[in-house]
């Protein structure tokens, strides 16, 4: 985006409500994740903090990051074959201000048949342990993948064109594009 940026961790929480709908949960969590991150800035400085959540959604429940290989491979079987929803929240905070704007973006994607080898195989590289669904599309993850309908930076974690739009239309950030 031709921007200037440093990358913080948040730390906070992301915890579910139940309840509570997938798009509504990565709001919520992108915009804690905002808050926390706005609270390490300098007081009065003009600050833009982006917070982003994803989470993964499979017959209508949402699938976190796997406690542990059991639950990453049973993640990764139930993706098998089928087409679940990537949802990302995105919140754009001004921490000198608290002007605040969040959003999200859902993408389709469609798994191939998955063998419990596969599984396994992909569960011994280490890379589902801290990603929701149990993949990262960006890396190896990527051989699940048969298809995509919707933003793929959304299914790696941050919307980018959604993003350049909030920056530009909502906070009169001048951009490269």
């Amino acid at each position: 985006m031709g921007l200037r940026f440093e990358t913080a961790v948040s730390n906070a929480p992301e915890q579910l409500i139940d309840g509570e709908s997938p798009q509504d949960t990565v709001m919520r969590l992108a915009a804690e994740k905002a808050a926390v991150a706005a609270g390490h800035t300098d007081a009065g400085e003009k600050c833009i903090v982006i917070g982003a959540d994803t989470v993964v959604v499979i017959d209508g429940e949402i699938l976190g990051k796997p406690s542990g290989k059991e639950q990453a491979a049973e993640m990764l079987a139930r993706l098998s074959g089928r087409t679940h929803t990537v949802y990302t929240g995105i919140c754009v905070l001004e921490s000198c201000t608290n002007k605040r704007v969040c959003d999200c973006v859902a993408t389709q994607v469609t798994f191939r048949e998955l063998t419990d080898d596969q599984i396994s195989r992909y569960i011994k590289t280490g890379e589902p342990m801290d990603k929701a669904g149990a993949y990262g599309i960006q890396q190896l993850g990527s051989m699940l993948v048969e298809r995509i309908n919707g933003d793929y930076f959304s299914v790696v974690g941050l919307p980018v064109c959604r993003l350049s739009e909030i920056l530009a239309g909502d906070f009169e950030i001048d951009l490269a594009v």
